[in-house]
């Protein structure tokens, strides 16, 4: 089964560039944006067919992480066809779906980030010799962990935000409660889930979620449809459903392959199911204190990052401005999730450039050139076809309403009349967003414990200056501002990240960041469709 999805998957990857490219030329309206269009579907085209025919374990990976990336943007796909079916119908509210798809789900995502995410980021990281049941111990640390935090952010959702109406949202404090525990018992499967994408078992990971995102969605049009009483308990059961698959999925899985599988001497560290849980080592520390300050670090600075993005969004969660921000970091989400599996699973942590195995920084290198090429390549057409038509874009979306009606004003925006002006702006940050997080996840990999430290002072001035220039942008020229401020944001962040990988190549042959520059072709026909369109 594995490997007719790694067939389809393969074939979809180059189906949805095939299908990009065409929609992409029938939108082009001029030659110099038909070139550049042209230009896209070669570096593309070359990206996947390049991973396909490798046969290095590790280009492997990559191969089979970047079905990852189209699997999970399938499931966005199904996700959003789901709300546009049950909106079509009104089985639900827009206002109960809202608070689902936003509210909840940023509960949902931010326990399961402060609770896990450091421990991914350390443990991931190749290490010339991992002890693996030290790491499993440390790895089991994220569920007080995310007891705490499901607690605090619990009451916080709770108590702390604007209640919905019980009248038309009822059992609103029962559904975080069930967000909060569905989140705490995914952390269950958190240890099965790092040894699966450390050993390499990536197309794993693309199954399980895949059967546990389509058992969601069909219990949820089930749900919804025949038992409409149940409102928005129905999205939690639904939830509930998908945790259940996914833990029970890991556990069947690695539960079979510690019984079946012939390598008994082999180097995967579970043997027998109480492997699965921490124990103390003979002779041995409970924990290895290295990856647990590596982990101490990945957690300042995540906990940073996640606290100032989600009380922005959790504030301004139904301006365009902030809605469109959260679609944008779900677009790139899975290249850098899979981009740092990549980069951490290459490189060898707090080991000199020249000192790494030939094979994996000549790897490393050609995989971040070539990645660097292809967001930008992607993020400049975003940029230039979103720009130039972003009046005709939002009267498809919406009508006359976002494109040329004045509506309400909020605290963050003065009016939705100017979201065309909002949709030039959020184009240019989906391109700095595609280059930032391409280049943090290569970053985040190679960098040491204590380079992770000074990043994170570096970090909480990045935030500072975030916050100073949101209030004074917005306050001063609206919704535009916010968008303004993430940008200057971004920015910021992919200065320090050059500067390091910069560094990092040196003395080195290497030169990854080439693959920023575009071609002169690229630029002279992005010149051409700038200079044809009003893009600011």
């Amino acid at each position: 089964m594995l490997n007719f999805l790694e067939d389809f998957l393969f074939t979809g990857a180059k189906t949805l560039v095939a299908l990009a490219v065409e929609k992409l030329n029938n939108l082009a309206a001029t030659p110099p944006e038909r070139q550049l269009c042209r230009k896209f579907s070669t570096e593309a085209f070359q990206f996947v067919i390049h991973h396909g025919e490798s046969n290095n374990v590790l280009a492997s990976s990559a191969m089979s992480a970047s079905y990852n990336m189209v699997l999970q943007i399938m499931f966005r796909v199904m996700t959003f066809l789901l709300n546009a079916f049950i909106l079509r119908n009104r089985y639900v509210t827009e206002d109960m779906l809202g608070v689902v798809n936003v509210r909840l789900t940023l509960l949902y995502s931010t326990i399961l980030f402060v609770a896990r995410e450091a421990f991914r980021r350390a443990c991931l990281s190749q290490k010339e010799s991992q002890k693996w049941q030290q790491t499993i111990n440390l790895i089991w640390c994220n569920l007080p962990l995310g007891i705490i935090s499901g607690a605090v952010f619990g009451f916080v959702w709770s108590t702390q935000l604007e209640t919905p109406d019980p009248d038309v949202i009822p059992h609103y404090h029962l559904a975080v409660i069930i967000f909060a525990t569905s989140a705490l018992l995914e952390l269950l499967a958190e240890p099965l889930w790092v040894l699966g994408q450390a050993f390499l078992f990536v197309k794993l990971k693309v199954l399980i979620e895949g059967i546990a995102i389509a058992g969601r969605c069909l219990l949820t049009v089930v749900l919804v449809v025949f038992f409409p009483q149940l409102g928005i308990l129905a999205f939690c059961f639904a939830q509930l459903c998908f945790t259940f698959l996914f833990v029970g999925l890991y556990y069947l899985y690695f539960l079979r392959y510690i019984i079946h599988s012939p390598k008994k001497d082999d180097e995967f560290p579970l043997k027998k199911i109480q492997d699965f849980f921490p124990r103390r080592i003979p002779n041995e520390p409970w924990t290895s204190y290295e990856l647990a300050l590596l982990t101490w670090s990945f957690f300042k600075q995540g906990f940073l990052k996640q606290l100032l993005t989600e009380v922005l969004l959790i504030k301004g969660s139904t301006t365009p401005s902030t809605t469109w921000l959260v679609r944008a970091r779900f677009i790139f989400l899975p290249i850098e999730e899979s981009g740092y599996l990549f980069f951490a699973q290459t490189l060898i942590r707090d080991v000199d450039v020249n000192k790494q195995p030939k094979e994996s920084i000549d790897l490393a290198s050609s995989v971040l050139k070539c990645l660097l090429k292809v967001v930008v390549l992607i993020g400049v057409i975003i940029w230039v076809f979103g720009a130039a038509y972003s009046y005709l874009l939002l009267d498809i979306y919406a009508g006359s309403l976002l494109s040329t009606e004045p509506v309400g004003v909020t605290n963050y925006v003065i009016s939705l009349r100017y979201c065309p002006t909002l949709l030039k702006w959020f184009s240019f940050y989906v391109l700095l967003l595609a280059i930032n997080g391409t280049t943090e996840c290569f970053v985040f990999a190679a960098m040491s414990q204590e380079q992770v430290d000074r990043y994170n002072k570096k970090m909480l001035l990045f935030s500072v200056l975030f916050l100073i220039s949101s209030w004074y942008l917005t306050k001063t020229i609206g919704s535009v501002g916010f968008i303004l401020a993430n940008c200057l944001n971004m920015s910021a962040r992919i200065s320090h990240s050059i500067y390091f990988t910069r560094n990092y190549f040196k003395d080195s042959c290497y030169r990854p960041l080439r693959g920023l520059i575009p071609s002169w072709p690229v630029s002279c026909v992005m010149d051409t469709v700038i200079s044809g369109h009003q893009v600011f």
